[in-house]
């Protein structure tokens, strides 16, 4: 979709911290980390990974310990047209999700708590262990 529509070098996982910040104006590392769902630490590097594409750049924030994180221009230029695909998209998964027996959220949620129980990890783990290959 970005491509049809010439926007380049954009990472589909980036869309929703610029349309937060489209939405809400700049905003720490730490605020936009929250608003987002996600560790300071991992927002961290991916601002880092946004402002090296170009679409975010970081000013001194309140005092001298944050930044704020904001669009460039080039962010606020294609930014409706985000928007546009993220609704797009929100509706097309309510519609497959309407077509299938089982929904897509169910699914993510009981892998989630099957998880929770044991980890894919410990899962593969369990599995090598009877491997002869794998000693």
């Amino acid at each position: 979709m970005y491509a049809e529509r010439q926007i380049e070098g954009l990472k589909p996982s980036w869309v929703m911290e610029l349309l937060r910040l489209h939405a809400r104006g700049p905003m720490t590392i730490r605020e936009l980390a929250e608003s987002v769902q996600r560790t300071h630490s991992a927002l961290s590097q991916k601002v880092a990974a946004i402002r090296a594409a170009g679409w975010v750049e970081t000013v001194p924030g309140d005092d001298a310990r944050t930044k704020q994180v904001r669009l460039t221009d080039k962010a606020r230029r294609v930014a409706g047209r985000l928007a546009a695909e993220w609704r797009a998209t929100e509706a097309a998964l309510a519609d497959l999700e309407a077509e299938l027996p089982y929904p897509l959220t169910r699914v993510v949620a009981d892998i989630e708590q099957a998880l929770a129980r044991k980890s894919f990890h410990d899962r593969i783990a369990e599995k090598l262990a009877h491997d002869q290959t794998w000693q």
